[in-house]
């Protein structure tokens, strides 16, 4: 592989969050998650979402559950999985760019919430 360029870097990073949003929050792919654990989103006093979460079962069941309630745990395999598909699978790139500009358009939404 050669170097990558900065553009094809930005699409990868975009990528990868967006696809970590996808399956740590998103109700999507909230049947991912269920089975590991429950999740309640309760406002505070300063309107704050608070997001919490009840894991299901013990051990690998339980560890699982914690690795995707985690954003920096998916993350990481999040990451690796975007990396490996522009590595190994180029004819993936619509597929990552299609990712990368969903992320910018979160990042663009969440900055215009908050202000």
């Amino acid at each position: 592989m050669g170097g990558v360029s900065w553009l094809d870097l930005a699409i990868l990073v975009l990528a990868s969050f967006r696809l970590t949003h996808l399956i740590v929050f998103d109700e999507i792919t909230s049947f991912l998650r269920a089975p590991f654990f429950t999740e309640k989103y309760e406002t505070d006093a300063a309107g704050q979402l608070i997001r919490h979460i009840h894991f299901r079962g013990e051990g690998f069941r339980r560890w699982l559950g914690m690795l995707l309630s985690c954003h920096w745990c998916v993350g990481i395999w999040a990451a690796a999985a975007v990396v490996a598909l522009y590595v190994y699978v180029p004819a993936s790139f619509p597929l990552l760019l299609i990712l990368a500009v969903a992320g910018a358009a979160a990042v663009i939404e969440t900055k215009m919430y908050m202000g």
